[in-house]
């Protein structure tokens, strides 16, 4: 009976405590309901996660042939959309090393221009597979170069003959005949217009990454070397006869000359401005310079100038070579400005249509 009275006593402190222990168990995870009930409020509504967008590049396979035999050099693949005929020049040459990019010109055709390094080949392409001719345009030179070489050597070339080298002159002859104040002042001018030329090719342009072939470097500085040294000869000869109308012509030349080369900079100092190259350039406004104000009157006023500066020359010095050398350059820059104003005339039709290209109302 003891017994019996014990064990359920004891069973009673069993339910006891399991009860005990159910409660404590309740409210604990009450608390922990309630706390995460806050902490889900206080987190605001779930963001769906965020979709990712697998962009598709398409790829181009090039097929680069020979322009001479038409046979097939090597294909490139996966070549992207964006990619330039630059890139592909890079690539051709990892795969054929013998095509050295500056060497190398690619067509679309056989015979057809030369692909310009800046075109994407998705301008050209109308299929995934792309065919272009491959050109080896020999020795090449960079611009810079071409143009450091170009100017470099006629102010070098003039101040040989300015100091009457005896292998040139007549010693005796050089040594009786005192010089006329134009021959200093002019070997003073053509001084200050071939470092201006320097300094700006250095400075100021925007020259091109490109490559042109030596041939053209060798005709360009046989044409400037040529008639530097046919002018500097007859400038600086012992028996050069001075201007025929004297300190009056000589002045209003020298000034005008002055005018020009200081136009001209600031012209090209202008052009070089990042809003005036490029593809997405501007047509240059004239601004509180009145150099600029040229700008006006023609569409490409760094002409006018240069050509103003040789005819101010020609008239300070009255020589034949340099009359012959300003009506070359000025042949050539009519072409040029004639080709620049109808590019300008294509793009900025609204701003130049009243413009002329290189002489204001006539030309």
């Amino acid at each position: 009976m003891f017994k019996r009275q014990k064990s359920l006593a004891s069973e009673r402190k069993r339910r006891l405590l399991s009860q005990r222990a159910t409660r404590f168990i309740l409210k604990d995870d009450m608390r922990n309901f309630h706390f995460l009930s806050k902490l889900v409020l206080s987190a605001g509504p779930l963001k769906p996660t965020p979709t990712v967008k697998h962009s598709k590049t398409t790829h181009f396979e090039i097929e680069i042939l020979d322009a001479q035999t038409r046979k097939q050099i090597c294909i490139l693949d996966k070549v992207t959309q964006s990619s330039t005929i630059h890139d592909v020049k890079q690539k051709f040459y990892k795969a054929c090393p013998k095509w050295y990019p500056s060497r190398v010109g690619l067509q679309l055709e056989c015979g057809g221009p030369f692909l310009k390094d800046y075109i994407t080949i998705q301008s050209i392409a109308s299929s995934s597979i792309v065919t272009l001719y491959a050109t080896d345009l020999g020795q090449q030179v960079s611009w810079t170069t071409v143009f450091l070489a170009e100017y470099t050597g006629p102010l070098l070339i003039y101040l040989l003959f300015y100091l009457r080298i005896p292998c040139i002159y007549d010693g005796k002859e050089s040594a009786r005949r005192l010089r006329h104040p134009v021959v200093h002042l002019a070997c003073f001018c053509h001084c200050i217009h071939y470092i201006r030329y320097l300094l700006e090719t250095l400075f100021v342009h925007k020259v091109s990454a490109g490559h042109t072939p030596l041939k053209n470097l060798i005709t360009s500085c046989a044409f400037y070397w040529g008639f530097t040294s046919w002018i500097a000869y007859y400038i600086n000869h012992p028996l050069y006869t001075p201007p025929s109308f004297g300190n009056r012509q000589i002045t209003v030349s020298a000034i005008n000359f002055l005018i020009c080369e200081a136009g001209n900079h600031f012209i090209n100092v202008m052009l070089s401005h990042p809003n005036h190259t490029g593809n997405n350039a501007c047509f240059p406004s004239p601004n509180y310079n009145p150099f600029t104000w040229m700008f006006f009157l023609v569409s490409c006023p760094n002409y006018t100038y240069e050509i103003g500066s040789w005819i101010s020359f020609t008239v300070m010095t009255q020589t034949l070579p340099v009359g012959i050398f300003t009506l070359l350059m000025s042949i050539q820059m009519s072409l040029w400005a004639q080709k620049k104003h109808k590019i300008y005339l294509r793009k900025f039709s609204s701003y130049i249509h009243r413009k002329s290209a290189m002489i204001p109302f006539i030309l």
